[in-house]
Parts: C-alpha cells; structure tokens; sequence
C-alpha cells in the first residue's frame, strides 16, 4: 500500500517538476488568467458607458431651418448637426454619411395636417451607423407621436384612449442579475480557463514524451499505467485549477475599477461565491485534462495532438452559447458536464440559490465520466500500437 502511495507520489512530483520546468508551457497556461479579467474590465466599462450614457450622434440636416422644435428634440437626444463635428470625429461622422431632409413644406403641410415625409438617408448595411440610425428614427417617432396627442387633445378626444391596456412591470431580479452581460463573459471565460490553461501541460507530458521517448522509459518501469496516467492527470489538472484561482483573484480586483450602479446593477465575488465556483470548476478541470490527455495519445504526433487537443476549447465556448436558445430545458442538461456547471453559474451570478442536488449530481456525473476515460486510457497505454504510435 505505502509502496504503492510512494510511486504515485513520486510520479507526479515528476510531472510537476518537468511542467515548472517548461517556462513557455506556464506563461502560456497562465495567460488567460491575466488577460480575461483585464478583457472583462475593459468590455464592461464600454458596455456600460453605451448603457449609461448617450453618445453624440453627428448627422447632415438639410432643412433644419423648417423644423426648430424637431431640432430641438434631435439636440436634447446628443443628435448634433455633422458641422459642430471636429477634427478625427468629424472624418469619421462624415464616412457615415448620415444625413435628415426636412422639406420646404414642413410647416405648411403640419398647419395643413399633411403627411410629412422626413428622409433618412444611410448605410444600412454598415453596422456602426445602425445605432446612430434607430436613435434619430426614435426621436421622429416620439415627436409625431407628440404632435398626434396634441392634436387630439384640441379636438377634445382624450388621448387614453388610444392606450387601452397598459402593462405594470415589476422587475424581480437581484441587482447582481442586471450585470448579465458581464456574467455571461466572466462564465464564459472561466470554462474556457479550465480547458486552456493545462492544454500545454497535457499534450507535452503525453504526445511529447512519447516524442522525446520519455514515455517508453517509464513504462519500463514496475509501475502500473493507472498510476502514470492519474499523475499526469494530477499535474494539468492542477495547473488548470491554479490558473482558475488566479482568474477569479485577479477579477474580483479588476471588477472593483467598474462602476457597475450606473446600469443599476452590483457584482462581487465574495469568499462564497469563490468557494461555490471553485466547487464547480474543479471537476471541470479533471475532465478537461482527462479529455486532453486522452486525445493527445491517440494522436500519432505532437503536431496532430497539438491540431486534435485544440479543438476541444470550442466544447466550453459551444455548449453556453447552445444553452442560450434553448427556451424549455430538458432536466438532464442540468447533470450534463460543462453544461450543467454553465446552468449553475448562470444562477449564481444572477444572485439566486444554489440548487445543491443539481451541483452535486453534475460533479459527480463529471467526476465519473473523467475516471471512465483514465480507466480506458490506462488500459490503452498496454497496448504498444498507443505507446510507439503506431497505425
């Protein structure tokens, strides 16, 4: 028993001392943990101050002089004449192209209760004037739509009625939940933070010593493969989880430099919502590299389990995004791995309880789909077709 504890720890030892060893492996492990929460900061200060505030908008008015109460409107919504543009914004705006007609006829036909027809011209197809276009189409809408009430209302007809129903709504979501986008991203991140960060670690200590012949050697030796390959597993999973602590320390620091109560909205990671992600993500990170340790041995190369491995970042980045169309869930996506810690940190970024029998049985269910693959991996490392690569 002990002699048997004692090759295991001395096997992962091993692997963590060669995993220390390779700089680049580690700078590129722990990059992500660095980066995503300064990408996060610096998205949710953008996000928010397109939220928040209203950005000028500068456009070509022909006519403006037929239509000073519209002008005036156009004004307090920051919609500004394309000639108090300067320097580069004024290039930019001018690119755009956008330009309002107000016909000679405006007044005349608005004492004559015409139909006056104002002209918006603009690129549709260019995606930064699509904003700018929907909020000078807002500000026409709600001035006709005051000038209708008013007409009405000298006519005598009371302008409720043409509201016959009116909608009260009440927001029932915990200010944490208005922060969705910046959940969504920060989730996000940390799946795709559990299968990155130990992908270098996993194809080298199996694809590259195979390569370096390092893995013919140990096998040599008297130690069963199950224990070769829970060291391994060991060793990257680590990293990943270390990289996943790291992630969250450095946002839960970076997300104080993001005024959030302008949307309205709180976010923090307090002492349990760190423990409750780590719980979750954990498991993630042994699957992962269980994942990744098995594909990078079927691999005949180092450069094909580099192409192999790497495809499996987009199984965090595909399952979320999925989940986000599906309007009816069925119940067993909540058990489903990857998926299932998805649905949960969704919740527990919105501020809601834990469902502690869905957190349970997803990592459970994670946990034993990565011993399956140890099992069959161990089993395979017998065979010598896995360990010379042969065909």
């Amino acid at each position: 028993m002990n002699n048997g504890f004692g090759q295991l720890k001395a096997l992962i030892i091993k692997e963590f001392k060669e995993a220390f060893r390779d700089k680049r492996a580690l700078m590129v492990a722990f990059s992500m943990s660095l980066l995503a929460p300064v990408m996060i900061m610096v998205m949710s200060k953008t996000m928010i101050k397109e939220i928040a505030e209203t950005p000028a908008v500068y456009a070509e008015f022909k006519g403006a002089e037929f239509a000073p109460k519209l002008m005036k409107e156009f004004r307090d919504d920051n919609i500004l004449p394309l000639s108090e543009a300067e320097g580069n914004i004024h290039r930019i705006w001018q690119e755009r192209a956008i330009t309002v007609t107000i016909p000679e006829s405006y007044q005349q036909d608005m004492v004559d209760g015409h139909i006056i027809n104002i002209m918006l011209s603009a690129d549709y197809s260019d995606k930064p004037s699509l904003s700018p276009v929907r909020r000078i189409k807002d500000v026409v809408r709600s001035h006709a739509r005051s000038i209708g009430y008013k007409r009405l209302m000298m006519r005598g007809i009371d302008v409720r009625l043409l509201r016959p129903l009116n909608i009260v709504e009440q927001d029932q979501s915990q200010p944490s939940s208005n922060a969705m986008m910046i959940s969504i991203m920060l989730g996000l991140y940390l799946l795709m933070g559990a299968f990155m960060s130990g992908l270098s670690i996993a194809i080298d200590t199996s694809a590259g010593e195979r390569e370096r012949n390092v893995l013919e050697m140990l096998l040599c030796q008297p130690v069963s493969t199950l224990k070769i390959v829970l060291a391994k597993l060991s060793c990257s999973s680590s990293i990943a989880a270390l990289s996943i602590v790291l992630m969250l320390t450095v946002t839960s620091l970076t997300m104080g430099f993001v005024d959030l109560t302008k949307i309205g909205a709180t976010f923090s990671i307090d002492a349990g919502t760190f423990m409750a992600l780590l719980g979750l993500l954990i498991p993630i990170c042994i699957f992962a590299a269980s994942l990744q340790l098995f594909f990078a041995f079927q691999a005949k190369s180092f450069k094909e389990a580099q192409s192999t491995v790497t495809m499996l970042i987009m199984l965090p980045a595909f399952i979320p995004l999925a989940l986000t169309f599906i309007d009816d869930r069925p119940q067993w996506l909540d058990w489903v791995p990857v998926a299932g810690q998805s649905i949960i940190m969704e919740d527990l970024f919105k501020g809601l309880a834990i469902n502690w029998p869905a957190f349970i049985v997803t990592s459970i269910v994670t946990l034993l789909m990565s011993a399956v693959l140890v099992a069959i991996l161990a089993k395979k490392l017998k065979s010598e077709k896995v360990v010379m690569a042969l065909s």
